[in-house]
């Protein structure tokens, strides 16, 4: 844990992941730049390696991908950061969707909700592909991992094998020395 409990780290996790869950379109993964950005960069709560240890400790476990922000408020003050930092990062974005799905199914056919729609649908795949390239950039330090990475992108595009057969094959070369 890097941070204190104290009062000023907690209100500064929950006003950035309160703000940041208002623009996160595509999820908690489309915020990975920005999470990255703040906590390393700005805020030094954690360095890269650390950052990149704890996505894939979030991508691991099962359930949301905003477990992240658990993990990250978690490092930062403990169980209250941990509490504080997802409900920040939750909260506003559930009432958001309850006041905007109320209005939202009135206007199914107006011209502007499609064209929206379709507008948000690149905007988020573009926000995802920055976070791929952040932990991609901050994870890989050699040719070989670079490779693992490019290999494994490729090969869970092209084909439904499960991610998991990917994620062990890459521990299985992590375990031979080779990374």
């Amino acid at each position: 844990m890097t941070g204190n409990i104290g009062g000023n780290v907690l209100l500064t996790m929950a006003g950035y992941f309160a703000s940041l869950s208002l623009f996160a379109f595509g999820g908690a993964n489309a915020a990975i730049p920005d999470m990255q950005r703040i906590s390393v960069d700005v805020m030094h709560w954690m360095t890269a390696k650390e950052f990149a240890d704890t996505f894939a400790i979030a991508q691991m476990s099962p359930g949301p991908n905003v477990i992240i922000v658990a993990l990250i408020g978690y490092h930062v003050a403990g169980l209250p950061g941990a509490g504080v930092a997802t409900l920040a990062m939750c909260g506003p974005t559930c009432v958001l969707a309850f006041v905007v799905s109320r209005v939202w199914d009135r206007f199914k056919a107006a011209r502007w909700r499609v064209v929206l729609q379709n507008g948000l649908v690149p905007v988020a795949l573009g926000l995802i592909a920055a976070s791929a390239i952040v932990i991609a950039r901050t994870a890989d330090h050699g040719l070989v991992a670079v490779a693992i990475t490019v290999v494994t992108a490729i090969v869970a595009f092209a084909t439904r094998l499960n991610p998991m057969w990917l994620f062990a094959a890459g521990g299985v070369i992590g375990l031979s020395g080779l990374v």
